[in-house]
């Protein structure tokens, strides 16, 4: 079952480009941006607490979702970018093993 979700998540990573090329970017836009989302692990620097939540705000699925449908219902390409390419990253995340991070309870 664990591989069968792998190829789900890896099938995701693909779509994600495939969408992109929808819109009006090179293609080397997608590449370039990819690891943007990993920016999120600077709240590491704070805290264990604080990294969790911002690691699992911006690798969160339906973030992803919402950005890329507001932007396709407002028209900002921009926006439908960000979806994108957060949606690809965080599958491609879950591929490799790394899921949404468990926060400390206080």
């Amino acid at each position: 079952m664990k591989t069968l979700i792998k190829l789900e998540e890896l099938a995701f990573v693909v779509l994600a480009f495939y969408l992109f090329l929808a819109l009006d970017y090179a293609w080397w836009w997608f590449p370039l941006l990819f690891f943007v989302p990993d920016v999120s692990l600077i709240g590491y620097l704070i805290n264990r607490n604080v990294g969790a939540l911002t690691y699992n705000f911006i690798h969160h699925k339906a973030l992803a979702v919402l950005l890329y449908l507001l932007g396709s219902f407002i028209q900002w390409p921009g926006l439908q970018l960000a979806g994108l390419v957060i949606f690809g990253h965080s599958s491609l995340d879950r591929v490799l093993g790394f899921g949404l991070q468990q926060q400390e309870r206080i």
